[in-house]
């Protein structure tokens, strides 16, 4: 656990970057500092490591205070990941990973063939490694990074804006890998970032800073979305809070139908058969049962064997039904040419449709349970209040150790 306590940090001027901060990171999770510039988020960081000293306050490492732990040994056991990965320009892919194992003493060959494994566990092809960053695109150099930053097994991970230099596809791309890993390792990560969407998708628990190093909310993504401390909080949260709140009902709940589904080799019977009132559209499966499309019943009369894709209306981005939340679920309704959203499964077959209405229902069904579970527990006494208060020793999270606190569907 890193717990820091009242961390103050003023420069020789007079400016205060950091103001009595309190917070308790918890093992295994991942930890996002959020908040517009100035807030003092990647100070806070870097005081975690010494790169900056604080004024006044402490920070403790499992226990120990971290002022008394020599800096070069303290930097070593964590990793470090910065924006534009901050690569050796004039080393080979595979000796920037070996970095850090290098400097501990490991030979070349063993801290190379670690080198080699995280290549792959981040996604890298071994083709690779006798490159140089220049000939890596931005996504592999920032997975370089990433490599190199677990190279010596750390405990925890600092991550300063990672992939705020990359664009949205890669970001997002780089996010899920963050999250796989993390799933495989366990670290504990301390993630800086701007972006509420980057926190919130990341995020086990979020701390959001507010200008001059004031700590002005500290809890798990749901709970901030639900109950935004004060106006500062609810204005950075954004005015599309509500949808973001969806990412974490799930879609298992969905009523769906299966009647308006035929395969691309029904006979005119099934047809008909299929053919639902007030549903204007049937979903044309291939013969393993994967979307294709939507065709009106008329269009469909003669078989569907003879219609063909051109003929066929998109059926949009599909959802994976349990798996992804009612957020995606609806986001697939609204974009569909036909207001109707495909719900597929692991393996991609379809599972049945919904309709947005059907998508409405759920999403009033869900905020009645959760409303009625939050009653009941703040009749018991377990409000998790501590979670909100930016003051006291060590603000609490509510997501304990490991994962807790992560209750969004998907990522």
């Amino acid at each position: 656990m890193i717990r820091i306590e009242s961390v103050t940090k003023r420069y020789p001027d007079g400016t205060v970057a950091v103001d009595e901060l309190s917070l308790e990171i918890p093992d295994g999770s991942i930890t996002v500092l959020v908040g517009p510039s100035g807030c003092g988020k990647t100070t806070t960081l870097r005081m975690i490591n010494r790169m900056v000293e604080p004024s006044g306050g402490r920070i403790l490492l499992d226990g120990n205070d971290i002022q008394q732990q020599p800096v070069n040994a303290l930097r070593r056991s964590m990793g470090y990941v910065i924006q534009n990965a901050g690569l050796f320009q004039h080393r080979t892919i595979v000796d920037n990973i070996a970095t850090v194992p290098r400097m501990l003493g490991w030979d070349r060959g063993r801290a190379r063939s670690r080198a080699m494994d995280l290549m792959e566990r981040v996604g890298l092809d071994a083709s690779l490694a006798k490159r140089y960053p220049y000939q890596l695109s931005g996504g592999q150099q920032q997975r370089v990074g990433v490599a190199r930053a677990l190279a010596a097994d750390p405990p925890v991970l600092l991550m300063d804006e990672p992939f705020s230099a990359v664009d949205p596809v890669v970001r997002k791309g780089l996010q899920a890998e963050l999250l796989r890993l993390q799933e495989e390792m366990g670290k504990t990560i301390v993630f800086v970032t701007h972006d509420i969407d980057e926190a919130i998708r990341l995020g086990n628990l979020i701390a959001v800073m507010r200008t001059g190093g004031k700590l002005a909310q500290f809890s798990s993504p749901a709970e901030l979305l639900a109950s935004p401390a004060d106006a500062f909080v609810e204005d950075f949260l954004g005015t599309d809070r509500g949808m973001r709140r969806l990412s974490f009902f799930t879609s298992a709940g969905l009523e769906l139908s299966t009647a308006p589904v035929i395969a691309v080799d029904a006979g005119a019977e099934q047809v008909a058969e299929r053919t639902t009132p007030g549903v204007p559209y049937l979903l044309v499966t291939d013969t393993d049962g994967r979307p294709l499309g939507w065709t009106e019943p008329k269009n469909a009369v003669g078989g569907g064997a003879k219609l063909t894709r051109n003929e066929l209306i998109s059926h949009g981005r599909p959802f994976e039904f349990g798996r992804e939340s009612l957020r995606d679920a609806l986001d697939c309704a609204v974009l569909s040419p036909t207001g109707w959203a495909v719900a597929v499964d692991g393996d991609g077959r379809v599972v049945g449709v919904t309709s947005q209405e059907s998508i409405a229902a759920a999403i009033r069904g869900a905020h009645a349970e959760r409303e009625a579970g939050a009653s009941l527990a703040k009749g018991s006494g377990s409000s998790g209040n501590a979670a909100k208060s930016p003051g006291g020793k060590g603000a609490k999270g509510p997501g304990g150790k490991g994962s807790g606190g992560r209750d969004r569907v998907t990522r």
